[in-house]
């Protein structure tokens, strides 16, 4: 199964030079950051696009997913959540990833934004299939925990439509991690850890931020370098350090 690593560390870096990066440090794929000044974003022409694709091709590694800043369950109009999405589709298929990633945004009503986004999402999901791609809604801000995304998620049963579990978020909502898997494993294509300072009451370490596919039920405890549910593989080193950047980072 692919491990990769996101593009947020990165920002601004030429694609080149984190394809180069990922190949040196044994990482199979990526996840990319898509937003302005970013090299992968919804505005490069079709030959810049297929350009990115032959250098991942060249490099060997998988464009595993594009991360927009979609909010899926945003209160307002449709059409502009619609057209945005479905230029981040348009993108992940030019350049051969099988996922988008989408945020909930979903406002002060947690139960309301989960019927927006199931709605947006029944929408759009035959086009995302026939793509060859799909939609993984993030456990993060209003549905961040495991049990709000399964219930968002069971408003748009689709086999283009899936859950991004992003442990920390689900941790910090309450959640274990046998329970956040129990949750989402059927729904879950990739799942995340990250680089962040645990709480000052936990006794937790730090992690590396890395997507991998979903983990099985034995990751819901903190697996062993190597096995199944691990980022890490036997004998490969830490997360590769970061380029300089010549700006930080934006939003995750």
């Amino acid at each position: 199964m692919p491990f990769a690593f996101s593009t947020l560390g990165l920002p601004g870096q030429p694609l080149d030079a984190v394809l180069a990066l990922a190949a040196e440090h044994g990482w199979q794929g990526l996840e990319l950051r898509a937003a302005p000044g970013e090299p992968v974003h919804t505005g490069l022409s079709s030959a810049e696009r297929r350009a990115a694709a032959r250098q991942f091709a060249s490099a060997a590694v998988t464009p595993l997913t594009v991360a927009s800043y979609v909010g899926i369950a945003e209160p307002g109009p449709d059409a502009p959540v619609r057209a945005e999405l479905l230029a981040h589709l348009h993108l992940a298929a030019d350049l051969g990833a099988p996922y988008v990633r989408v945020f909930p945004r979903g406002g002060d009503d947690p139960a309301e934004g989960a019927q927006t986004a199931a709605r947006r999402l029944r929408e759009l999901a035959g086009t995302a299939a026939d793509l060859g791609v799909t939609v993984l809604v993030e456990t993060h801000d209003s549905h961040r925990s495991g049990a709000a995304l399964a219930a968002l998620l069971a408003e748009a049963p689709h086999p283009a439509v899936g859950a991004l579990w992003d442990v920390l978020h689900t941790w910090l909502a309450g959640e274990t991690p046998a329970d956040s898997h129990r949750l989402l494993a059927r729904a879950s294509a990739t799942s995340r850890s990250r680089t962040s300072p645990p709480p000052r009451t936990s006794p937790r370490s730090r992690s590396a931020r890395a997507s991998c596919p979903s983990p099985p039920a034995s990751a819901c405890s903190p697996p062993a370098p190597g096995s199944p549910g691990s980022t890490r593989r036997p004998g490969t080193p830490p997360p590769p350090p970061s380029l300089p950047a010549s700006r930080p980072a934006g939003p995750t």
